[in-house]
């Protein structure tokens, strides 16, 4: 009598319990953060395509006021809204942990080479931005996207501040989770490197795509560049910096120059 069949059947058993578990995981992070976002972003898009006039006579704003004339109050609902955003973050490293990785830092994000990540995140931002930027115009300018109002807070002391917090946790939430998070599990569930890439960077896109057709283009290309950055250093250390400064400069840019220059785009 031969037993050698069982181990295998067991393991067999234990490798698909196994994926459904990522899978489930998997979903549920998305759900929980930025896979909402893409329905919701594509709800939004429908409201302005169905609505009179043309996209670019629409405007997206990214950081408005949630309590106009009331500053101590924006203020604790601008934090609020910023601490909550990175609870999927905080998901992410436990269930990492859980799964005996050492947390953030199995996808490079930590401290241990803040040079290195810092130069080569200003080299990926440097070139990512001018450009985006000549796409935006463009694509706003043919009608392909809204007018995008990246701060609308009122003039007081925590309005820069604000917008910097506000960029660090973009940055965070979107390369943790859309890059380096996803890779690793779509990884780990056996998908092709270019379906893990075409997922990655459609998903980014599609949370975009509230901006119009042009804001989902634009950040699926910068999807694709991510990954194949991603792949080739290994950290996703980078990419947060060079997310960071690509929203700090936008939003910072934009509350200083808005209605003071005539190539900028305001409603």
């Amino acid at each position: 009598m031969r037993a050698e069949p069982e181990p295998v059947v067991v393991e067999l058993g234990e490798d698909a319990s196994r994926r459904r578990v990522l899978r489930t995981e998997t979903l549920l992070v998305l759900a929980l953060s930025l896979g909402a976002s893409g329905f919701s972003a594509l709800i939004s898009f429908i409201g302005s395509l169905t609505k009179p006039g043309g996209l670019k006579d629409q405007a997206a704003t990214l950081n408005g006021s949630y309590a106009p004339g009331r500053p101590w109050l924006d203020l604790a609902w601008q934090l609020f809204g910023i601490a909550t955003a990175l609870v999927p973050v905080l998901l992410v490293a436990h269930l990492l942990t859980r799964e005996g990785a050492p947390g953030l830092r199995v996808l490079g994000f930590d401290r241990t080479r803040p040079v290195w990540d810092l130069g080569r995140g200003a080299l990926v931002a440097a070139g990512i931005g001018s450009a985006g930027l000549l796409f935006y115009l463009g694509a706003r300018a043919t009608g392909f996207n809204l007018t995008v109002v990246p701060e609308a807070l009122p003039d007081v002391w925590w309005k820069f501040p604000v917008l910097i917090l506000s960029a660090v946790q973009n940055s965070v939430v979107e390369e943790i989770i859309v890059l380096a998070y996803l890779l690793r599990r779509l990884g780990q569930l056996d998908w092709s490197p270019m379906a893990a890439l075409l997922a990655s960077s459609l998903l980014r896109g599609s949370y975009h795509l509230y901006q119009g057709i042009g804001g989902f283009i634009g950040n699926v290309v910068m999807g694709v560049v991510f990954v194949l950055a991603y792949r080739r250093w290994g950290r996703v250390g980078p990419l947060v910096v060079a997310h960071a400064l690509l929203d700090i400069v936008a939003f910072g840019g934009y509350a200083l120059l808005a209605g003071k220059v005539g190539w900028l785009p305001t409603p």
